[in-house]
């Protein structure tokens, strides 16, 4: 029997991208857009597509109006997209190819590739960036718990071949406008969990994620692009901390400046450790190599 695909978009304010998302999915049997409010023509763009448009409020997680718009389904598969992602020729010929032979699989995961400031990145937490987006109706949803969660699949999950592209950021401005959103989201994550807030976190927050990016996962590879994301990643974890202090009310510390100094050069041994690490990843030279994880050990012994 023939299975069926149904495209899922929740957007927000998409009328410049909607269409290019859309267009690009022209093989689904059904497209679903959930219109969260928008005040500009993402409605209109839609219904140049399908005629299942459906209005929900504005919510900061965001994810809830993705359920709805899996719940309005009534194909075989789901393939979830945000409006400023776009599926080229050949994952539709895979896609297309792979639910028609009913696989055991009930998700599976595609590779995206992110496209920001006019630049395909390569490296840091951009590529391969594996996210669950096709899966069978009634066999995925999200759990609704943080604004950067995977659909939770019930059964196997399988991975694609072929990437999809995503847009996510073409100018600054937008990139500060996303993070506003994301960081409150996670600050009431963090509130959820009762985590106790220390006053370190404002430094540990932004620059281990900096560190980690930047030097762990290779962000440097990407030039000046790689350097600008992985600051603004910095910003954005600064800005989780800041706003789950400001739910907690803003409550005042003591903090000697010997305890920062302190904290900094705990931060720098991180530092000189992911440095010594992509050395030693990059040098083809043996005695190189050998030096570079002696002195790498010593660093961590350190810590």
């Amino acid at each position: 029997m023939k299975q069926t695909i149904a495209v899922v978009v929740s957007a927000f304010n998409e009328e410049k991208t909607l269409d290019r998302c859309l267009s690009s999915v022209s093989f689904a049997d059904e497209i679903i857009v959930v219109d969260n409010s928008s005040s500009d023509k993402t409605a209109e763009v839609a219904k140049k597509y399908t005629n299942k448009v459906y209005k929900e409020p504005n919510q900061l997680m965001l994810n809830f109006n993705k359920n709805f718009g899996f719940e309005k389904a009534k194909s075989d598969w789901i393939l979830n997209l945000d409006a400023d992602e776009e599926i080229p020729a050949a994952l539709a010929v895979e896609i297309r190819t792979l639910v028609h032979t009913n696989p055991p699989e009930n998700g599976f995961w595609i590779k995206r590739k992110n496209f920001s400031f006019g630049k395909w990145i390569t490296h840091g937490l951009w590529w391969p960036d594996k996210q669950v987006r096709l899966f069978r109706r009634g066999k995925g949803k999200f759990l609704c718990v943080h604004i950067h969660e995977y659909v939770e699949i019930e059964g196997k999950v399988g991975e694609l071949t072929e990437p999809y592209l995503h847009y996510n950021y073409e100018s600054v401005h937008q990139y500060l406008t996303k993070i506003d959103r994301a960081s409150t989201s996670e600050a009431l994550s963090l509130k959820n969990m009762d985590y106790q807030l220390v006053w370190y976190d404002a430094l540990r927050f932004p620059l281990s994620d900096f560190l980690k990016i930047y030097f762990a996962q290779q962000g440097y590879k990407d030039g000046l692009h790689g350097l600008v994301l992985a600051l603004f990643q910095a910003v954005y974890s600064f800005s989780v901390f800041a706003k789950f202090w400001e739910m907690q009310g803003f409550p005042q510390r003591d903090i000697a400046p010997g305890a920062v100094v302190k904290e900094l050069k705990h931060r720098e041994r991180e530092a000189n450790y992911w440095i010594l690490t992509m050395k030693i990843g990059e040098t083809k030279n043996i005695v190189t190599k050998i030096k570079g994880k002696i002195q790498r050990k010593f660093t961590q012994a350190r810590a």
